[in-house]
């Protein structure tokens, strides 16, 4: 007597996504995060305005070690945790990391404006912030200082535009979702 088996595919459980008043609350962090990051980045980007009116050492310092303190106390945990919240939304959610074209948008953005922040924005905040304490008003006139504070103005406006617009992305939610994705 021959016995035959039949395969049967094993169905996992589906996951169990996240609802109601959890869900809503981990946007309402994620959307907490990303405002926080953009309204500490639009101060900083006027408070680098204000030193190139100043005339006191002692100020332009002070205006630079404020900004320096909001990048690293608020910019980069603000941006930190609107990763996280990010990250959990699209695991915990039926959104998904790659499901929806908003979503991979949202993504590149977000790591991009990390990636500048860390390798140029921060740098010039700590470099000019290092200048301005050894060299006061003075630092008025070196060629690095200008740079870098030009490039914190530049690049602090091009960052509050991307913020906008990641803002933007996530309240309308524009392009649907991807046409291979369940």
């Amino acid at each position: 007597m021959t016995q035959t088996t039949s395969t049967t595919s094993i169905n996992k459980p589906a996951k169990k996504k996240l609802t109601g008043l959890p869900k809503d609350s981990l946007i309402s962090l994620h959307v907490v995060t990303i405002a926080a990051w953009f309204g500490v980045a639009l101060a900083m980007m006027l408070m680098a305005l204000a030193n190139l009116q100043t005339t006191n050492g002692d100020e332009l310092y002070a205006i630079n070690a404020m900004v320096k303190f909001l990048d690293d106390f608020v910019v980069i945990p603000m941006a930190i945790a609107s990763v996280l919240t990010g990250t959990l939304l699209c695991w915990l959610t039926v959104w998904g990391f790659f499901k929806f074209y908003w979503v991979i948008t949202k993504w590149i953005a977000t790591t991009t404006l990390i990636i500048f922040g860390t390798f140029w924005l921060g740098p010039w905040t700590n470099s000019m912030t290092a200048i301005a304490d050894i060299e006061r008003t003075k630092a008025l006139n070196n060629p690095l200082f200008m740079f870098d504070i030009h490039g914190v103005i530049i690049g602090g406006g091009i960052q509050l535009i991307c913020l906008s617009a990641i803002i933007a992305i996530s309240i309308i939610k524009p392009w649907g979702r991807r046409v291979n994705s369940q």
